[in-house]
């Protein structure tokens, strides 16, 4: 390509790759509703920079480089920002990260500066002006100098103080990330769900559209939060570190994040990047990477901004959870409850770390309700060893050949009909000897959280149920070392291990082995419940839907399904061998059938310093209470220890009594169990 071309061919690409990034930019920051994964929109602009930096003389004040994303929108009223919000450059790896320090020291001429690593929270940035003490202005960034005012909104946020301490300065600006946890943004989806309205994609994009709403009543019903990340302006003497104006401001009354930290060099900066990429996962709100910035803000000004980027800050990007594919095709798999389980078959994509070529799509109604198609581009999202889901369709890609999803009628593993129960989002295939149905149950009966028979895998379970020595779990116990030997690739020595797993299973608890059933809706806690309850198999089994339902945690749709096992001839008969293989149907020591707190829920969070969490729960159950592992509406005490969980929170939504480790003791004491 001669060099006249080859700079034409780069000008219509740098022109091409603007109107995309202004298109996504309106989708993103103005309608909510992005069509691109984060990891693919660095893809476009990474492309521009690079053309830009080999072309200079085809970079515009208009560029997307030049300037922050975002426009405001006029309905809410504009806002001149007295300080630009800045966009961040990225990095990408630890190299990259100590490329930026090193440009950062050459022109500081020095390198020993302090570093802050702060969660880069996935939300919405906001500034929020105090004037004596008061809040009187908050504003989205927009384009970084103009932005949208919605004051009224913020101020619906709890987490966003009304008036600060009285050392303050007069007029003074702080800056924030406004998001909401995962906790909320799925309660959030699901009352959305039920009220038929659009599902949000992710929780970026709920806080953005519930900070964004024209009614603020409708912005204090979303469980929104802040952090505060920076001290814009001030009009009077400041802190002279990023880290200490930090502390200054959470001095004043402002939420800052406990999971900040101050690092000696960049060395420690990048162990940190690398630490954090792997407990992303454990925090209770999203973050797509950490900002680092140089802690001394003297040098911030002597290093100053290039493009909208300050060059003593970078934003360390983790690998995207999100990304966009195509779906080739909807399959089904047959679980061990019968239930047909659609999936996605997808073209090969990098997220999270890994190629996903499979997705979860939940259930039909799911589909339905996202409005997923077969040969859409749909948008993945991966979080940590979570199974990778489809989180919708990109709609605007659509070329009208794509169609519609239907269950099947038939079972796909053993040609029965297929049934969906009314009020259910699943159907299920009506043949109750479905292989498919068989294998999955065998998997899920030797598993660890049931009967933990080790030695058993997939693939060995296959192998058995091929051969017709295995057609429901109960045939383990009846193997013989003849018939394990004569499988493919199975030693002596294997065989004999495999049967002293089956044998020593024989012991596991009632809780454990009314799991492994897998008697729908029935999981371990539900399995404990019912094991504190019935001092036998047989009992639970002779129980009717009024009886289990009277049971704290048993809701009806649980009654019912675990009164239809029992009454199914061929679990019965599956009981039977279990019995005749010598396998303990019966408690150990049931719990008094009676007692002071009979009827009684408990679930405990936080340490207890006076006896373990599993003795505090032997006490409950030795007075005749139930003892639960989460907070539900049926929960009638939560005793709370040092470092409570979530699960505090969630009794105080649920307006569920609490127990300091005191109260808990006395009220032992009174009962005689202390």
């Amino acid at each position: 390509m001669s060099v006249d071309r080859e700079v034409q061919a780069a000008k219509l690409r740098v022109e091409e790759l603007r109107a995309i990034i202004a298109h996504h930019d309106y989708r993103y920051y103005v309608l909510d509703s992005p069509e691109i994964s984060d990891a693919g929109y660095d893809e476009l602009m990474r492309e521009l920079r690079q053309l830009e930096e080999r072309y200079p003389q085809f970079i515009t004040p208009d560029s997307p480089t030049q300037r922050v994303s975002g426009q405001p929108v006029e309905a809410f009223g504009i806002v001149e920002h007295r300080l630009p919000l800045l966009s961040l450059a990225n990095a990408f790896n630890g190299e990259e990260l100590r490329a930026w320090h090193r440009r950062a020291a050459n022109l500081a001429e020095r390198d020993d500066f302090a570093l802050v690593c702060e969660p880069k929270m996935d939300g919405l940035a906001v500034a929020l002006v105090y004037e004596n003490g008061r809040l009187v202005q908050g504003a989205t960034r927009g384009d970084g100098t103009r932005g949208e005012n919605i004051t009224e909104n913020l101020r619906t946020i709890r987490t966003i103080p009304l008036t600060v301490g009285k050392d303050a300065p007069v007029r003074f600006e702080a800056r924030g990330e406004v998001h909401m946890n995962k906790r909320g943004f799925e309660r959030l989806n699901e009352e959305r769900a039920r009220e038929g309205q659009p599902l949000f994609a992710n929780p970026r994009n709920a806080a953005a559209g519930s900070v964004r709403q024209l009614d603020p009543r409708v912005t204090a019903r979303r469980p929104l939060d802040i952090f505060i990340y920076a001290l814009g302006w001030a009009e009077g003497e400041t802190p002279p570190t990023h880290w200490e104006s930090l502390e200054w401001l959470g001095s004043l009354g402002f939420r800052i994040n406990p999971n900040n930290v101050r690092v000696p060099d960049i060395e420690a900066a990048v162990r940190l990047c690398g630490e954090w990429q792997e407990r992303r996962d454990g925090l209770e709100y999203e973050i797509d990477g950490l900002v680092v910035k140089i802690d001394d803000r003297e040098l911030h000004d002597r290093l100053g901004i290039v493009g909208r980027e300050p060059r003593w800050a970078i934003a360390y990007k983790f690998p995207p959870i999100q990304a966009t594919t195509k779906l080739l095709e909807i399959g089904v798999n047959v679980g061990r409850t019968g239930s047909l389980n659609p999936y996605a078959v997808l073209e090969p994509v990098r997220v999270g770390g890994a190629t996903v070529k499979l997705a979860t799509l939940h259930n039909e109604d799911d589909i339905r309700r996202k409005d997923i198609r077969i040969g859409d581009t749909v948008i993945i999202q991966r979080a940590g060893d979570v199974i990778p889901q489809v989180v919708g369709p990109v709609a605007s890609l659509r070329t009208g050949e794509e169609r519609e999803y239907r269950t099947p009628e038939r079972c796909p593993a053993c040609g029965a009909p297929v049934h969906r129960p009314e009020g259910e989002a699943m159907s299920y295939c009506s043949n109750v000897a479905c292989p498919a149905q068989a294998f999955r149950q065998l998997a899920h009966f030797v598993s660890r959280g049931a009967m933990d028979i080790d030695g058993i895998g997939e693939s060995l379970g296959a192998s058995l149920m091929q051969a017709g020595l295995v057609k429901d779990p109960a045939d383990l116990y009846s193997l013989t070392k003849e018939q394990l030997v004569g499988l493919e690739r199975m030693a002596d020595k294997s065989a004999q291990n495999i049967l002293d797993a089956v044998a020593g299973s024989k012991e596991r608890p009632l809780g454990r082995v009314i799991f492994a059933l897998g008697i729908r809706h029935v999981g371990s806690e539900i399995a404990e419940v019912l094991a504190q309850r019935y001092p036998s198999l047989d009992a639970l089994a002779a129980a009717s839907v009024e009886e289990l339902q009277s049971i704290p945690a048993i809701g009806p749709k649980i009654a019912e399904s675990v009164s239809a096992y029992f009454q199914t001839e061929a679990n019965r008969r599956m009981i039977e061998k279990l019995r005749r293989a010598g396998v303990r149907l019966e408690a150990e020591g049931a719990p008094p059938a009676e007692g002071p707190l009979q009827g009684l829920q408990f679930v405990i969070t936080g340490t207890l310093a006076s006896f373990s969490r599993s003795e505090a729960e032997e006490r409950v159950r030795s007075l005749g209470g139930n003892a639960g592992s989460s907070v539900t509406k049926k929960t009638d005490y939560l005793v709370v220890g040092e470092t409570p969980g979530s699960k505090l929170k969630k009794a105080r939504e649920y307006g569920t009594k609490t127990l300091s480790e005191e109260e808990f003791r006395e009220l032992l004491r009174r009962h005689g169990a202390a």
